[in-house]
């Protein structure tokens, strides 16, 4: 009886890539994403989108309802309030992240984003020759994060950080809550509310390109790996090639 985790794979002929092996590709399943990592991805993915859509709309407010009169409608005012629940559980899931971090498996622990080897810092530049400026075919493939997606999901997480930071600054002066109140200083500090406003809104758009180009690799790194990228933030589990003898 065969292994339930070894699959295969066999290249087409006339589909213009390379013949296919004498004998089909084995693979065999590793299990990547525990279940907290990918709950914590898709809480923060509807937190964020939901972040996005109310943020733009306060920083730019429609009138869909202009001749009703005011006591007439509170659309905005629910606007404001999805908006500051998403920021909250969006704190919170973070902030389990981060405790999953130091006792999760090796792909989500915080060695992952940090370049510190002579390895991970090759990688870096072999991805951006590959995916970015395709001069090279790509080498070996990582199973978790390879090191340059490491690099700049830990920098969304600094952003994450400014964002809450600012956020609740916006917050604190409308909120007797103890949370936003603990960042009152940063508006004297960042020169007002004009200022701090301006970057927090600056920032929402880093977080629409981030998606945008997040949900292309992903999808790109599926089709070309063919290792279950996109599936393996549902399911948690990847396909790796097996090594064979010469």
């Amino acid at each position: 009886m065969s292994d339930p985790n070894i699959g295969s794979a066999v290249i087409g002929a006339g589909s213009g890539l390379p013949a296919a092996p004498e004998r089909p590709v084995e693979y065999r399943r590793i299990y990547v994403w525990e279940l907290p990592v990918r709950v914590y991805h898709w809480i923060n993915a509807v937190a964020l989108v939901a972040l996005l859509i109310t943020g733009y709309l306060i920083g730019a407010p429609m009138s869909p309802f202009y001749a009703a009169e005011a006591y007439q409608q509170y659309w905005f005012g629910w606007v404001r309030f999805i908006h500051f629940v998403a920021a909250f559980v969006y704190v919170f899931n973070f902030l389990a992240r981060l405790y999953w971090g130091f006792v999760g498996n090796k792909y989500s622990h915080w060695n992952a984003f940090f370049p510190l080897k002579k390895a991970q810092q090759v990688e870096i530049v072999d991805v951006i020759k590959a995916d970015v400026l395709e001069t090279q075919l790509h080498g070996p493939i990582s199973t978790g994060h390879n090191a340059l997606a490491g690099v700049i999901y830990f920098g969304t997480f600094l952003a994450f950080v400014f964002q809450s930071i600012t956020g609740f600054a916006l917050y604190s002066s409308m909120s007797n809550s103890w949370l936003p109140r603990m960042f009152t200083w940063i508006v004297p500090l960042m020169g007002g509310e004009f200022g701090v406003r301006f970057w927090h809104h600056t920032f929402m758009w880093f977080f629409v390109t981030f998606i945008i180009i997040h949900i292309y690799l992903a999808f790109y790194h599926d089709y070309i790996e063919g290792r279950g990228t996109v599936s393996s933030i549902i399911g948690g589990w990847k396909f790796e090639r097996e090594k064979r003898d010469k």
